[in-house]
């Protein structure tokens, strides 16, 4: 076995004993009696709750993750787009930067009742408030990106005679890949994020919907399950991400 292949392998096998021993850990803890059941249930109650909620919440998570997907896509044609465009161009860089950091520092919150009065609730709402959570970290990112391109690479690939299309293509995109991709994963975490808010507070169906209404029902051990489903969806898709930087990589060299 290669030294590379067996130190992942070494890596994952510590990663799942850490797992299983958190988890003896917190059954130990909870068995004895050390915490209220009422709001930390043991593993093996979760467990038994994941069975009997299982239908309905992976049809909400369904219906989450399909309004992620297309609140994300935005995202990231929007953020992509307009970083390099923002970062090209350093009279808009100039110029509207710092409104473009200020909108990210604003918390998104606060837009929400508005998006509510103008959308009601629904589907609508969830996707235009997730896309905004998610635009703004791909932008920010991919402008500073493409801002900190290496000039010289710039200036070689132009003395040579390449077009703005090759200048494009063969530099500027190979170097802002990494930065792009940081971007992205961010940007599906914000996106879940914001659509799942819009679901608690002004969903009918969806994952938000059945996490707000386990809380609301005082139904720990159900909500520690859902979470949990929806814990693993992100991480699943974070995952997808990293291994999507890793063919890049190769690519890019």
């Amino acid at each position: 076995m290669p030294p590379a292949t067996s130190a992942r392998t070494r890596a994952r096998l510590l990663q799942a004993v850490s797992l299983l021993a958190l988890l003896g850990a917190w059954e130990g803890v909870a068995r004895a009696g050390w915490v209220d059941p009422l709001f930390v249930p043991a593993p093996s109650a979760v467990a038994g709750a994941l069975g009997r909620i299982a239908r309905g919440a992976l049809a909400g998570l369904a219906d989450t993750l399909l309004k992620t997907a297309v609140a994300y896509a935005m995202s990231v044609v929007g953020g992509v787009a307009l970083g390099f465009v923002l970062g090209s161009v350093p009279v808009l860089r100039q110029v509207l930067h710092p409104f473009v950091v200020a909108l990210y520092g604003m918390p998104k919150i606060l837009v929400l009742p508005w998006i509510m009065l103008l959308l009601g609730f629904g589907t609508a709402p969830a996707i235009v408030y997730g896309t905004i959570h998610g635009l703004f970290p791909i932008l920010v990112l991919v402008a500073g990106g493409v801002r900190d391109v290496d000039r010289t690479l710039i200036s070689v690939a132009r003395a040579f005679g390449a077009t703005p299309w090759q200048l494009y293509w063969r530099v500027v995109l190979p170097a802002v890949v990494p930065t792009v991709l940081a971007g992205m994963r961010l940007g599906i975490v914000f996106c879940l994020l914001g659509v799942l808010v819009v679901e608690m507070f002004a969903g009918v169906r969806g994952m938000g919907h059945v996490l707000s209404s386990l809380a609301n029902g005082f139904q720990a051990p159900e909500l520690f399950a859902a979470t949990a489903l929806v814990s693993a969806a992100s991480i699943a898709i974070v995952l997808a991400l990293d291994a999507l930087n890793e063919r890049l990589s190769h690519w890019r060299r």
